[in-house]
């Protein structure tokens, strides 16, 4: 009995334990966003003050300063939203079709050279941003085009597609064979096989694959910021530098941008949250 009783208590520490390391893990990830979010709706006063202030006073003034409200020059948020939304979308949907047909291929298929170009893609994808834009930039102001929503959504897809082939590929190598062997049994091309019997069944990773590509697109930066200039094609993180000044910054209005980046974030990340967890299913193989 006394054994029994030491063990539920020995189970209840661990879980309590476990519960007390998730908070802090929790409290270490989402205080930054949070005090981001409070700084938006603080007066000017209280973001520069020392020590900080806990509890702050509620204002508006950021946000209307910011669409040219109260007598200031605004930001155009309108069109830094539109640029984002639409390289976001177009790269994230070009990288996904190119990078689950290379996944696809790289999982179901045999030809000289396979590992090489895999490994290939997984190097390219390990350079970081930065190192590539003074390359990009130079070829791309050879081609012509620089500050356009094409250049943009080129870099990007270049970005996205080595990652988009390696997440892919692990999905597709998790689905038994015999599902579209099956499938072509019943009467289906390999194409018709593809899209009602495969495709299905990995869904969750497709949808992993683009909800990371889009994040990607929408909050990268280091590329962005040299390859755009005008308003016409500025992402929202380049338009936080609208609120640098040569010897201020505006910490109030560049908060309320960066909250208005995140909302759309979040609210695509609420509507795919069910496919991030990988729910492959396995045991569908004809009898």
């Amino acid at each position: 009995m006394d054994r029994n009783r030491t063990h539920r208590n020995r189970k209840r520490l661990f879980r309590l334990l476990h519960l007390l390391a998730v908070f802090l893990t929790m409290s270490v990830i989402c205080i930054p966003g949070l005090w981001i979010v409070l700084n938006s709706f603080r007066p000017t006063v209280e973001i520069m003050a020392k020590p900080p202030v806990w509890t702050p006073s509620f204002t508006l003034e950021h946000y209307r300063a910011m669409f040219g409200g109260a007598g200031e020059g605004g930001v155009p948020v309108f069109d830094y939203f539109r640029n984002s939304l639409i390289v976001s979308v177009t790269s994230t949907v070009i990288a996904i079709l190119i990078g689950m047909s290379g996944g696809y291929a790289f999982a179901r298929y045999r030809f000289r050279g396979k590992s090489g170009y895999f490994v290939g893609l997984m190097l390219f994808r390990a350079v970081p941003g930065v190192a590539l834009s003074l390359p990009l930039f130079i070829v791309f102001a050879r081609v012509g085009i620089i500050d356009t929503h094409f250049g943009l959504i080129l870099a990007y897809v270049a970005m996205n597609v080595p990652f988009t082939i390696w997440l892919t590929d692990g999905f597709f190598r998790q689905i038994p064979k015999e599902l579209h062997e099956a499938a072509e049994i019943d009467g289906c091309t390999r194409w018709q096989a593809f899209w009602k019997v495969e495709f299905p069944v990995a869904r969750s990773g497709v949808a992993s694959a683009a909800i990371f590509a889009f994040l990607t697109s929408w909050n990268e930066f280091a590329l962005a910021s040299q390859l755009t200039r005008s308003v016409g094609s500025k992402t929202m993180p380049v338009g936080l530098l609208d609120f640098t000044a040569e010897f201020t910054i505006n910490w109030g209005g560049m908060c309320a941008l960066a909250v208005l980046m995140i909302v759309p974030a979040l609210i695509l990340t609420f509507i795919v949250q069910k496919h991030l967890i990988a729910g492959l299913t396995f045991g569908g193989v004809k009898g």
